[in-house]
């Protein structure tokens, strides 16, 4: 705290990252990223980029990128918008989209920048349990609220829910803004996008910081009715007109063009995802059912505290959340096939050892 600071600062509790180390002999598996690097064709776009033209500020509305986005899901430019990273899509979402006169809804064990966001903007809330199986119950949204948002497919349980069953809720919520975070469906669910012609309520948010592999350039878009976009654009143009820059705006264009590479990698993504679930079960582990590029699993001889500190000491990162009803289990990204061996291999001997 400081003296300096006004009480609404003091008060904060900020969300806390996952670890970052800089030594790149430790294998990280603690943040989601995609084991995987760009499309060529986004870093040529970087490079391409890299001229006399980055004296100019960068196009405000990003054009290209909303009219490439549009594209990619048959919707309209005035459907898209556009920021950097989905965490800064979500803020805008949380401070324009959301009403203070009623409790905003989302899962007692999901992503848990949602609570600081509704502290930073006294937004009140009520977490819904999940069940006993880690799966959303929707039906229990349909009450009085001031907006729904929940991950799809959760974070950190890596449960999905197919259409149908969000379909159902918009059937039922029609007086508040509903958004669906779709961080991982590329990894195996079929996006919310469809239904956006059908639902003027209903907000789809993505990055491309996983599937994509452009985490280290901080991009993602909101995909609504052009009602919805109009609110995000107002809260961003008080706050940041010039939101993306001339070289994340044409490496994300590059990367949605594509597809093939998008396709290949997602698709090894998955294949690691089923091999890595079943040598953690051949070891002992429970396996949540998950289609993220992440497994939340736990073991009935080994606390998840201590597979997380014998892991690290192993130079391996993985998360552990010290939060009731997961603080057993431990969550792995999916790396590519020699993260995964070295992992299984460091496991294996834990779990021998005790």
């Amino acid at each position: 705290m400081s003296r300096y600071w006004s009480d609404f600062v003091n008060g904060l509790e900020p969300y806390i990252p996952g670890e970052q180390p800089l030594d790149p002999a430790v294998i990280k598996l603690n943040t989601n990223e995609n084991p995987y690097g760009p499309s060529p064709k986004s870093l040529k776009a970087i490079t391409d980029c890299a001229n006399q033209q980055l004296r100019l500020y960068p196009c405000p509305d990003s054009k290209e990128l909303k009219n490439t986005i549009a594209d990619y899901y048959e919707l309209s430019p005035d459907q898209i918008f556009v920021g950097n990273g989905s965490d800064e899509v979500l803020a805008h979402a949380f401070n324009g989209l959301f009403r203070k006169t009623q409790p905003v809804l989302f899962p007692d064990i999901t992503y848990s920048f949602y609570p600081v966001f509704c502290r930073l903007y006294d937004i009140s809330y009520h977490q819904i349990p999940l069940a006993e199986n880690f799966y959303l119950q929707l039906e229990q949204y349909c009450r009085p609220n001031g907006g729904i948002i929940f991950p799809n497919p959760n974070a950190p349980t890596g449960r999905f829910l197919d259409l149908n069953n969000i379909e159902n809720l918009l059937r039922e919520v029609t007086n508040s803004v509903v958004v669906v975070d779709e961080a991982y469906v590329d990894f195996g669910g079929a996006s919310c996008a469809a239904l956006i012609p059908n639902y003027d309520n209903l907000l789809v948010v993505h990055t491309l910081s996983k599937s994509r592999s452009l985490a280290g350039l901080r991009i993602g878009y909101a995909m609504g009715s052009s009602s919805l976009i109009n609110g995000l654009n107002r809260v961003k143009n008080s706050f940041n007109s010039y939101p993306l820059s001339r070289i994340q705006a044409a490496a994300a264009v590059a990367s949605f063009k594509d597809n093939t590479y998008f396709e290949n990698t997602i698709k090894k993504v998955v294949v690691s995802r089923l091999d890595l679930t079943g040598e953690l079960k051949t070891l002992g582990f429970e396996v949540v059912p998950s289609m993220a590029n992440f497994l939340l699993v736990t073991h009935p001889k080994v606390s998840a505290n201590s597979l997380y500190e014998r892991l690290r000491a192993n130079d391996i990162l993985v998360r552990h959340f010290d939060r009731p009803r997961i603080d057993s289990y431990i969550r792995i990204t999916v790396g590519n096939n020699a993260q995964n061996r070295a992992l299984t291999q460091c496991l294996s001997s834990i779990v021998k050892s005790v």
